[in-house]
């Protein structure tokens, strides 16, 4: 004899429930605000941890590698390469607090057993840890919009538009962050979502060259790929350029965002919620 439909969904895990739309309120900013207040403490060694990687790229390719090239695109190279790690800072911050700290806070030091038992909702604390990686992230690409500004690498009053976008480019890669976060079983887990994921990303969407110097089926890949609509819209800005299509650019980044996001939080249900 069979065994009942609802036998069968929660051995295999699943819950109608699970897949309900989100459940938004501002609920969410107080947990915000604690990650923050714990993050303060530790502000400077933090930073430095998510800059010293895009940074050095930045100033040792640009610098080291941009004397023995002409100009790309127009630009000096190193104008070309810090549009670029200006995005690939951002998602390289967002990215890692969505992974690592978000993941200690869930798995490891359950945390978000503690919050929860405040009124609040995992929806509430699913929110907050995508708002805080964004917020996190902000300061990470602002820091090296202000070194592009103080290094005179753009004079340009449409740089002040990446201003925006650094979020939006932030709660992106943190979303699809959190997706890896609800599957993980520990830490290692991680790498396969750097190795498939993160590191074709930086080379494929035109950080460090542009994008047409890819075969065409690497360009097609590329083309789906949300750094690369990062980077169109940031790299124009960066020269003084309207970017192209840039509503087309921004749709696919909101896109990819709320889709990350009600996945994150449907996996979240599933791995926490009884």
């Amino acid at each position: 004899m069979s065994a009942p439909l609802p036998a069968i969904r929660r051995l295999n895990g699943f819950n109608p429930k699970h897949l309900q739309p989100p459940r938004l309120s501002l609920r969410f900013v107080p947990v915000w605000r604690r990650n923050f207040l714990v993050w303060r403490k530790l502000a400077i060694p933090s930073m430095l941890g998510n800059l010293a990687d895009p940074m050095l790229y930045m100033l040792a390719l640009g610098f080291g590698l941009g004397g023995l090239l002409p100009t790309v695109e127009g630009v000096p190279y190193i104008t070309f390469l810090a549009a670029g790690t200006v995005c690939y800072g951002t998602m390289n911050s967002a990215t890692f607090e969505a992974l690592y700290s978000g993941f200690s806070r869930m798995h490891v030091q359950r945390t978000w057993d503690a919050i929860l038992n405040a009124p609040v909702t995992l929806d509430d604390v699913v929110t907050a840890e995508a708002a805080w990686a964004a917020s996190k992230s902000f300061l990470s690409g602002m820091a090296i919009l202000a070194v592009i500004w103080l290094l005179g690498l753009s004079h340009s009053p449409l740089t002040l538009w990446i201003v925006p976008l650094i979020p939006l480019i932030g709660l992106t890669f943190a979303c699809m962050g959190l997706v890896i976060t609800a599957l993980s079983p520990s830490y290692d887990f991680f790498l396969y979502y750097f190795t498939l994921v993160v590191t074709p990303m930086v080379l494929l969407c035109g950080v460090f060259f542009p994008t047409a110097q890819l075969p065409a089926a690497l360009q097609s890949v590329a083309q789906v790929l949300p750094l690369t609509h990062a980077i169109e819209l940031v790299r124009p800005l960066v020269v003084g350029r309207a970017p192209t299509q840039p509503l087309l650019h921004v749709l696919v980044l909101l896109a990819y965002a709320a889709a990350a996001f009600y996945l994150a939080l449907v996996l979240t249900r599933r791995r926490l919620l009884k």
